[in-house]
């Protein structure tokens, strides 16, 4: 764990890395799916994710969350401008979940040819065993790395012999502590109470639907597999090896296809062999919603946030040694996506049972007595956060479902022509 009262190394401990990775569907003015080919072909930072007409923004690696909202920001700028003068104009739809979808066939998916041909058949191969529908919900990945300058100081501290071997220890107990409080951050980011009833029936459009969801994707209607996971966090080997079972057992066609909040990738070709070989460069939380609310589909603060969260779960790390704790881990992510976080429950590592709004009270709580010696810029992203948890009104789902019900898709095409309008014009 991080030696966070150290004067050496708490000075450092908000020194770290982001790079973001931004999904978004790209539609006509009438709110269903463009079908043309993938318009950014050679661009570098803008790639197709499961959908051809679902555009993926992977940021430039960053030194804040600032400076990666900003990217952000960039590209999204970049594909309104050029969706604006295509000869058919399209738009960028601002939400996770999808507009108007006529049937599975209506849901195009990204064609590779040539040597990359693999990952469209990989494609089909998930469009036949969870459906496109659940594809198209579309989110943001949040990468982060701890500073080298940081872990160097830590590692000074720690007794080891091996930097590589610390760095991984670290990294793989991280992550084991986020799986045990991550769901605080889908709570937080949570913005897709909203469906059309075109994804949940076909042919019947124009109609708002309410699950009770607070965000559809990180819910129980979202992206999980059809088994209970469980990693074995010894060692980076036997991690690797937990997640390898899965596929020589049949249950996953690659590892890719493990659909959890918490991933651990190494530096390049992201696959286990290079996971192993190369060590733990950096983690990914996949549980950000899209927030609309915002120029570039996340808030800065949010950002903040998830930093500040990583670096207290690395200084006071949590232990799911069991099975039945790791199913009940995932299942405290799909509760934390409710709408209604006052009257859901979770159980926390230590055996209580709280609500989620109580328990995300009690963990920001503890958050700012770990940050009360840093800038008042901290606290009040602290505190930010802490006010979804005391005011519902102050969360994003709410306010989602507050100005967008009662017709969800004609006013989030509202939305989408009001932000390309403003990006055309930067």
């Amino acid at each position: 764990m991080l030696h966070a009262g150290n004067e050496h190394v708490r000075p450092l401990l908000l020194k770290g890395r982001f790079g973001l990775e931004k999904e978004s569907l790209r539609v006509t003015p009438d709110g269903y799916f463009a079908h043309t080919p993938h318009p950014f072909m050679g661009e570098e930072h803008i790639v197709r994710d499961f959908c051809e007409n679902q555009t993926e923004i992977n940021t430039p690696v960053v030194d804040s969350a600032h400076e990666a909202v900003q990217a952000l920001q960039e590209y999204t700028v970049k594909i309104q401008k050029q969706l604006q003068t295509m000869p058919e104009r399209e738009l960028l739809w601002p939400f996770s979940n999808p507009p108007f979808i006529r049937n599975e066939a209506d849901v195009p998916i990204a064609q590779f040819i040539g040597d990359m041909k693999a990952k469209t058949d990989y494609r089909e191969y998930l469009s036949d065993r969870y459906g496109r529908y659940k594809m198209t919900l579309s989110g943001i990945h949040v990468n982060y790395s701890f500073a080298d300058e940081l872990l160097q100081a830590d590692f000074a501290l720690s007794g080891k012999q091996d930097f590589a071997a610390y760095k991984n220890s670290l990294y793989l107990s991280l992550a084991e502590s986020a799986a045990a409080y991550g769901w605080i951050l889908t709570a937080l980011t949570a913005a897709s109470p909203l469906t059309d009833s075109s994804f949940v029936e076909k042919g019947r459009f124009g109609e708002d639907e309410f699950s009770g969801m607070a965000s559809v994707r990180c819910s129980e209607l979202g992206y999980w597999n059809y088994f209970a996971v469980w990693y074995d966090y010894t060692d980076l080997k036997t991690y690797a090896d937990s997640i390898r079972f899965y596929v020589n057992t049949g249950l996953l066609a690659a590892p890719s296809e493990l659909y959890y909040p918490i991933r651990l990738k190494p530096p390049g070709r992201n696959d286990l062999d290079a996971l192993v070989e190369k060590g733990v460069d950096h983690i990914e939380l996949r549980m950000f919603d899209l927030n609309p609310l915002t120029v570039s589909g996340a808030d800065e603060r949010d950002l903040v946030f998830a930093q500040l969260f990583l670096v207290w779960l690395a200084a006071e790390p949590c232990r799911l040694p069991s099975i039945k704790a790791q199913v009940q881990a995932v299942q405290n992510f799909k509760n934390a996506a409710h709408y209604d976080l006052k009257t859901v429950k979770i159980l926390l590592p230590d055996g209580e049972v709280a609500s989620v709004a109580d328990a995300g009270v009690k963990v920001i709580e503890r958050m700012k007595v770990f940050y009360h010696d840093f800038p008042q810029d901290v606290q009040s992203v602290l505190d930010f956060e802490l006010q979804k948890f005391l005011e519902p009104e102050k969360r994003y789902a709410w306010q989602v479902r507050t100005r967008f019900a009662n017709s969800f898709v004609t006013r989030g095409m509202i939305l989408a022509e009001q932000k390309q309008q403003e990006a055309c014009c930067v």
